[in-house]
């Protein structure tokens, strides 16, 4: 049987997801004493510390010539962890599900230790259609999109009423992936300056970020920063899945780019949580959720160099790759935004589907192949 590892963002869902199937579990007749489940998060666990302890607490609960179902929440706060898990992955009667909040999980000793001997379900906070999914059918999904991007999409997020608590949540969501997931692991001495970098990548998500525009504008500003320290910030902000780096490819050239990596955050609450409510680039902010979408979705995501012009997405899936377009409206009165739009997308001479997403409240059109689709319909779809 392959371990189950599970991973993403701190408070998307990955406890509520092994909860949800002990309970199936249950339910289908598995006994209580078959299922072992060890969240590290938690205090009554504190004294477990090495991978030798915890395989310990484990086996010794462990009932011979029975089915075994191991659930080990937050795996990655156990030192050299991978070794228990291949421990217990050997016996043949345990069935292995383990989480984590950090990519660190599936890089280095445990994915050479269990090569081939696991799969990996990632998760992200929830999808707009998830949010949706909790109100009235008449509700006005356009003023639902304000609230899903401004109110956060972590599912805990939707049971808090008062913004300024939401804030505070959200808040404590941040505080703990930098000072647990990077600062403690990663032994970085100036939190402020990680602060203020995760801050400026919030701020200009969708935009080209090579580490030395980011090192040159912070230290314009006064903050003063080497360009091999964005390096070690970003890694780690990405491997916590708090942010996402997209490369670039040339779609004309069939290469992947070295350079003009962008980012987008795992949940744009998050970012006015961090930002406050000053002025927001609404089309990068759509990008963002549509990026999100096409991870949900289980797509390969690159930015496309089509010669001086750039396609937000190619998606590659499983029936091969797709090109989306995202524009917050291409509405105007001489039509200039909407050819700029599609430009790129004309400009590629495969036949793969093409698409342009927008907010406009207009039925599906069709511009010699490339559809245009309102992005609300296309989430919900």
């Amino acid at each position: 049987m392959l371990i189950k590892v599970v991973t993403g963002i701190r408070r998307c869902g990955k406890s509520t997801l092994l909860e949800l199937y002990q309970d199936y579990l249950r339910s289908d007749g598995v006994a209580g004493e078959q299922i072992i489940s060890v969240n590290l998060e938690e205090g009554e666990f504190d004294e477990i510390e090495t991978y030798k302890q915890l395989y310990s607490f484990i086996n010794e609960k462990i009932i011979p010539n029975q089915k075994m179902y191991i659930f080990i929440d937050e795996v990655q706060r156990v030192a050299d962890f991978q070794k228990c898990v291949d421990s217990l992955y050997v016996k043949k009667n345990c069935d292995v599900y383990i989480t984590g909040s950090n990519a660190y999980l599936l890089s280095g000793e445990l994915a050479t230790l269990l090569s081939g001997r696991y799969v990996e379900i990632k998760m992200l906070p929830l999808s707009f259609k998830e949010y949706v999914s909790v109100f009235p059918d008449d509700a006005n999904r356009e003023r639902l999109y304000m609230d899903y991007i401004q109110n956060s999409a972590f599912p805990y997020a939707l049971e808090i009423a008062k913004p300024k608590d939401r804030r505070l949540y959200l808040q404590g969501i941040y505080d703990t992936i930098v000072l647990k997931d990077i600062v403690s692991r990663r032994k970085f001495p100036n939190t402020a300056m990680l602060k203020s970098v995760s801050r400026f990548m919030f701020d200009n998500i969708g935009n080209m970020c090579s580490t030395k525009k980011i090192a040159d504008t912070m230290t314009s500003a006064g903050r003063k920063i080497a360009v091999h320290t964005v390096e070690s910030y970003l890694t780690a902000l990405t491997d916590c899945f708090i942010l996402y780096q997209i490369g670039r490819y040339d779609v004309k050239g069939k290469q992947y780019l070295k350079t003009g990596d962008k980012y987008y955050a795992a949940d744009i609450g998050l970012r006015y949580a961090l930002l406050g409510t000053k002025k927001a680039d609404m089309g990068h902010i759509l990008e963002n959720v549509v990026f999100l979408e096409l991870l949900r979705r289980g797509y390969e995501i690159h930015i496309g160099k089509v010669g001086r012009t750039e396609v937000d997405f190619i998606a590659i899936g499983d029936e091969g790759e797709e090109y989306y377009q995202v524009a917050y409206t291409v509405i105007d009165t001489d039509g200039t935004t909407l050819r700029r739009e599609l430009a790129p997308l004309e400009s590629i001479g495969d036949h793969n589907p093409k698409f342009l997403l927008t907010m406009d409240n207009t039925p599906v059109t069709s511009h010699n192949g490339i559809k245009q689709i309102n992005a609300l319909d296309w989430m919900l779809k």
